[in-house]
């Protein structure tokens, strides 16, 4: 068994914060702890389809933010032209991406990658819940590759079961402050 590479979040974060506010705090503790360039979280109500970058952290102000306002349809043509996403809403491990430029195509969309994010390495953790995408991290370096090392990538893997409910109380929290377009009210 794996040895845990990361406190439980509880301990690292103030527990009466809102879930939005520790999120926002846990996305800057990933960027800065990986040495990343930026990082984000996109979270998902998987019961509607929708989702949204609603969190993004950089290390320069020079890099792109990627913050979505609105809630975007995931399920209709992403998956076929992000093949990241389609191993995201499959339920696939998550997938350490060294070099954009070298990947596999069955991997990534080099282009898509390009033209949406401009990354050059990138962790792409995804965050499930019996077969239910609810969130991905996305860690990632512009420039020039990287190697994800055996600790980073237990770092993120270690994570991913903390950020579910935070990100379900998110959902629901936002589900019932704006509605969640195609959001069910059962």
């Amino acid at each position: 068994m794996m040895e845990r590479q990361i406190a439980p979040l509880d301990t690292l974060f103030p527990v009466d914060e809102s879930p939005e506010t520790t999120l926002r705090q846990v996305v800057r503790y990933v960027g800065e702890t990986l040495r990343a360039d930026r990082c984000f979280l996109y979270v998902r109500n998987p019961a509607a389809g929708k989702g949204r970058i609603a969190f993004c952290w950089r290390k320069f102000a020079s890099i792109p933010d990627v913050t979505q306002a609105e809630w975007q349809d995931d399920t209709g043509d992403l998956p076929q032209e992000d093949p990241l996403f389609a191993a995201a809403l499959s339920d696939e491990p998550s997938v350490f991406v060294e070099d954009v430029e070298t990947a596999d195509p069955d991997v990534l969309n080099k282009a898509f990658e390009n033209r949406t994010f401009g990354h050059r390495a990138l962790i792409h953790a995804h965050v499930t819940d019996h077969g239910e995408l609810w969130g991905i991290l996305q860690p990632c370096q512009f420039g020039h590759p990287r190697r994800w090392t055996q600790y980073e990538k237990g770092f993120v893997e270690d994570l991913l079961p903390q950020l579910l409910p935070l990100i379900k109380k998110y959902i629901a929290t936002e589900s019932l402050q704006k509605s969640i377009p195609g959001q069910r009210d059962d």
